[in-house]
């Protein structure tokens, strides 16, 4: 867990154990249901929960946020979040209830009660979020459509509300329509790991 308390120094005994049990949990999963390329699982603390808390970087949740996890697989970027804001409330969404049941029970066993789950399409979805985050889902012309509707009116933190995506990649093309109101920032100014060098976290208020 050295990577996450070198740059996160203020972690708490409870938040330094739910990391520890995801660090436990998300292996064993791992080897019956295939959550993380399992070339990769190797990487875990790395380029699964740190590369998420880029997000708690770049804006801290007042409590009281909803935040709404579009495509979160197993459980990324939210869970790990969920970790470090414990007043904020992560709905996570995605149409493979096999990856949803592994992120439910890695969210109970690691003692989050700011997390729900919900197994089917963004179309299903209802009520009205702070923010939608998502780690590299689809572009974002496929994803604003989708959202806008689900963006809250009133206004709980510094940073505006709207869409926040961990990307990779050439994103020219994607980002082009939204090109005077999307703000990009790479993630090595953030981490020091070589992993980061090409990821960008992209926000768009909506």
């Amino acid at each position: 867990m050295q990577a996450i308390q070198r740059y996160f120094t203020q972690l708490t005994s409870e938040q330094l154990r739910q990391f520890d049990t995801l660090l436990r949990l998300y292996p064993e999963w791992n080897a019956k249901i295939n959550v993380i390329s399992r070339r990769d699982i190797d990487n875990l603390e790395i380029n699964h929960i740190l590369h998420s808390l880029a997000i708690a970087r770049f804006v801290q949740f007042a409590p009281g946020t909803r935040v709404l996890d579009l495509g979160t697989g197993g459980g990324f970027p939210a869970i790990p979040l969920a970790v470090i804001f414990s007043d904020t409330h992560f709905h996570l969404v995605d149409r493979i209830g096999k990856k949803l049941r592994v992120a439910q029970d890695v969210a109970t066993q690691a003692g989050l009660t700011n997390v729900t789950v919900q197994h089917g399409d963004i179309r299903e979805v209802k009520g009205t979020y702070d923010f939608v985050v998502s780690r590299a889902v689809m572009p974002l012309p496929d994803i604003v459509p989708l959202v806008r509707r689900l963006i809250a009116r009133e206004q709980h933190n510094a940073v505006p509300n709207g869409l926040i995506c961990l990307k990779g990649g050439d994103l020219d093309d994607e980002l082009r329509p939204y090109a005077k109101q999307v703000l990009v920032e790479d993630l090595s100014t953030y981490f020091d790991e070589p992993f980061f060098q090409t990821k960008r976290i992209v926000y768009l208020p909506l």
